[in-house]
């Protein structure tokens, strides 16, 4: 096989059909067939099923296209390392952040990203944190956040930040707020938590087995998003970290606890592969994340209506 066959087969598989990849490709129609045809003959299996509506990639055509994208990623990077050696940083960087991070970030990741690197390509896509780690290590992200990354050979891990974890609720749902509550209590509330291996569902376990108690879980709700939405409903009551908080849209409805007795805490830090040489321009994007975040995060806290109602009734 060779490249061009691989990418005319991503682009088809991805969009589910020959004639948008074709248009995107800016090639005829016939050849792209054909060239995704040889590569099915190539590989003695089919690829792709088509029908009147599309394509859809069979199994065979999953697993080439999981690869696919990484030896495509491979092969711009070592583009990259060359280009690298001419100058400023070129080329195209992923970047891969939570749910929880991505509104408050990407704006303004974007503003200075084509401030400092203009002939630079910056691309981001958000999902969970067991997520990025996966596509960290296949290849499909160059930078990540996580939170509460495991350590690991495999990837270089430089913490950002450790922020307190809280047991929000809709407000009148229960105790008027008091600024904190003890971890014991999280086993006696209804919980709306994201499902396992999510490290703050991990976290949650762990602590309270330590004292002998589990969770009681009402909902697994994997999005940040929609787990903040149900408690402003009244389903549950949930665990959440800082930056979770800043982008509520429920926060004047909700109240929010720091946990305490132990200390709960979410540490969010900035991963690359350890396994693979980051470019020129993955290692400015790492720097320029570093040393924007604080003020960015700084700024969202300030102008957080939950967080200045918890500073007013800490204060009062």
């Amino acid at each position: 096989m060779d490249l061009r066959q691989l990418e005319y087969f991503i682009h088809v598989a991805e969009l589910g059909s020959f004639t948008k990849a074709a248009a995107i490709l800016d090639v005829a129609q016939p050849a792209l067939s054909r060239q995704v045809r040889s590569l099915e003959i190539e590989l003695r299996q089919t690829l792709l099923y088509r029908n009147g509506r599309g394509v859809n990639p069979t199994e065979a055509g999953q697993r080439l296209l999981a690869h696919g994208r990484g030896i495509l990623m491979q092969v711009e990077r070592a583009r990259q390392e060359v280009e690298d050696t001419r100058g400023a940083p070129i080329g195209r960087v992923v970047v891969g952040v939570p749910y929880s991070v991505g509104r408050l970030i990407t704006a303004p990741l974007a503003t200075r990203f084509k401030q400092a690197f203009p002939q630079a390509t910056l691309s981001m896509t958000e999902g969970l944190t067991v997520h990025l780690y996966e596509w960290l290590l296949s290849g499909r992200i160059d930078v990540a956040l996580l939170h509460d990354p495991v350590p690991t050979p495999e990837l270089d891990i430089i913490p950002l930040r450790e922020d307190p974890l809280f047991l929000v609720e809709r407000r009148g749902a229960g105790p008027a707020l008091h600024g904190s509550v003890p971890m014991k209590h999280l086993a006696s509330v209804p919980l709306i938590i994201p499902s396992r291996p999510h490290p703050l569902r991990m976290q949650v376990e762990t602590r309270l087995a330590n004292i002998g108690k589990k969770p009681r879980i009402a909902l697994e709700i994997d999005a940040v998003g929609a787990i903040v939405d149900l408690v402003d409903q009244g389903l549950g009551q949930a665990i959440v970290t800082l930056n979770a908080l800043l982008i509520a849209r429920a926060a004047p409805t909700l109240s929010a606890r720091r946990i305490v007795s132990p200390r709960m805490t979410s540490v969010l830090a900035l991963a690359t592969s350890a396994e693979r040489p980051g470019t020129a321009l993955a290692r400015a994007t790492t720097g320029l994340i570093r040393s924007f975040l604080p003020d960015i995060m700084a700024a969202a806290e300030k102008a957080s209506p939950l967080l200045r109602r918890r500073a007013a009734t800490r204060g009062g």
